[in-house]
């Protein structure tokens, strides 16, 4: 039930009031004076106040003070005499959400009342989605406590704060978004915009377009001006995911903006200056793409001033069991669902298994293990064949493994997938928790000539 404090140094005035807001629902407590007043307010939350102006010692402003300072998403009505409108005004300059004069109509009365708490009821949902929102993002929760981990962790934490170009590295599905997402969360900028583009995913007549703009008439089709996405970031953080796929044009406008602090729309010769922080992730090798050719070497260095590396998850097993912990209690939370443990059994597949999609695999597997047991467990059944089988197919001796590097384990794996699945790369990749383009990236790097589809 709404509660609502109502405070009024004139008993009759106060109790006709309370009387039929009580009548529409509303609970309702009242103060004589606004020292009274105040004191409630530090004792119990109000939904809202609705407070006379003309009191002493204490007048409706300063008890619309208290009010924001003890609880900002209390909403404040003012009741104002005749000649007092400027005081109205003051008022809502304060915070409060509006005035009324005094006599008043009920049903106007009641309206504004109901508007007021509309208002605080959707400040407060505003409120509690941005708290999740830096709950998700908060470095505390992008789990791990491995050494590796731990570098991340301290790299990130450092670099937050500042304004630096960072650069993150790693495999698809290894977490890069979300230690963006993290810098920019614990950073000065985290109010403002937070905006991501993947690279990879735009062709490349489009690059430039989609970053910085253009001006109407600039190219066929360009029939108005268009704003780029390093404007709408303007004040806030612009993160370049796969930013080795941009092309050689806007490798140069990009590096421009990171000398200058300055971009050009397609189409147009004026500068433009933008503070933007900008963030970029690469799966790629990047001074392997510069000995190619494909990135320049300059802009390289200008975005690699803060490194941070995420690790594959192969490399960083200790933190399994927490991952699975994690993302088990995630799902059983959202699917509404009572599981308590994963099985010994199922964990040692999880824990043995190579994990060429990374975390996001991981996380995949758990969600899709929940939906379908119908047990308060985790049992191997659970799981994709394909992990138990390709897992089951490397258990090897302890001396055949020790004589196979991770990326021959890798090859293996995947082999052993496009075979079960008659060499369909879409089916693969889903199963492996990974894009097509990496599945294709790896069998080119393994020399695996991809067969056709019976």
């Amino acid at each position: 039930m709404t509660d609502i404090l109502l405070v009024d140094d004139e008993k009759s005035v106060s109790s006709t009031i309370s009387m039929f807001l009580k009548k529409e629902g509303y609970r309702v407590e009242e103060s004589s004076s606004g020292k009274e007043a105040v004191e409630k307010l530090k004792t119990k939350f109000f939904d809202l106040v609705i407070t006379d102006l003309k009191m002493k010692p204490i007048d409706g402003l300063q008890v619309l003070r208290e009010t924001k300072n003890i609880n900002p998403l209390t909403e404040v009505i003012v009741m104002t005499g005749f000649g007092t409108v400027e005081s109205g005004v003051e008022a809502m300059r304060l915070g409060a959400y509006d005035y009324i004069q005094k006599p008043f109509d009920k049903e106007e009365f009641v309206i504004l009342v109901g508007k007021a708490l509309e208002r605080k009821q959707l400040l407060t949902e505003v409120e509690h989605l941005q708290e999740e929102l830096k709950e998700k993002y908060r470095f505390e929760n992008i789990v791990g406590n491995s050494n590796e981990m731990m570098d991340v962790f301290s790299m990130a934490i450092k670099v937050a704060p500042t304004d630096s170009t960072v650069l993150i590295s790693g495999e698809s599905g290894t977490g890069k978004e979300l230690v963006a997402r993290a810098v920019h969360i614990n950073s000065r900028r985290k109010n403002r915009s937070f905006i991501t583009i993947n690279c990879g995913a735009l062709p490349e007549n489009l690059q430039e377009s989609e970053l910085f703009g253009h001006v109407r008439g600039a190219f066929t089709g360009a029939i108005r001006d268009k704003r780029g996405l390093f404007q709408e970031a303007n004040g806030g953080t612009l993160f370049l995911d796969e930013v080795g796929e941009t092309a050689p044009s806007t490798q140069v406008k990009i590096l421009r903006f990171l000398q200058d602090g300055e971009i050009r729309r397609v189409g147009e010769n004026d500068p433009i200056y933008v503070d933007v922080r900008l963030l970029a992730a690469t799966n790629q090798d990047l001074e392997k793409a510069i000995e190619e050719g494909r990135f320049r070497e300059d802009l390289y260095y200008r975005l690699n001033v803060i490194p941070i590396h995420m690790p594959p998850l192969r490399k960083r097993r200790d933190d399994i069991p927490l991952l699975i912990s994690y993302f088990l209690e995630k799902n059983v939370t959202q699917k509404k669902k009572k599981i308590d443990q994963v099985s010994p059994d199922a964990m040692k597949i999880l824990t043995g298994y190579h994990w060429p999609g990374n975390v996001r695999e991981l996380e995949n597997v758990l969600e899709r293990a929940v939906i379908l047991t119908n047990r308060n467990v985790i049992l191997p059944e659970d799981l994709p064949v394909s992990i138990r089988e390709i897992q089951s197919a490397g258990q090897e001796s302890d001396e055949d493994i020790g004589e196979k590097t991770l990326e021959d384990l890798e090859k293996h794996y995947i082999l052993k997938a496009l075979e079960k699945y008659g060499w369909n790369q879409k089916k693969v990749s889903d199963v492996l928790g990974i894009s097509t383009t990496t599945l294709w990236r790896k069998l080119k790097s393994y020399g695996i000539e991809p067969k056709r589809k019976e």
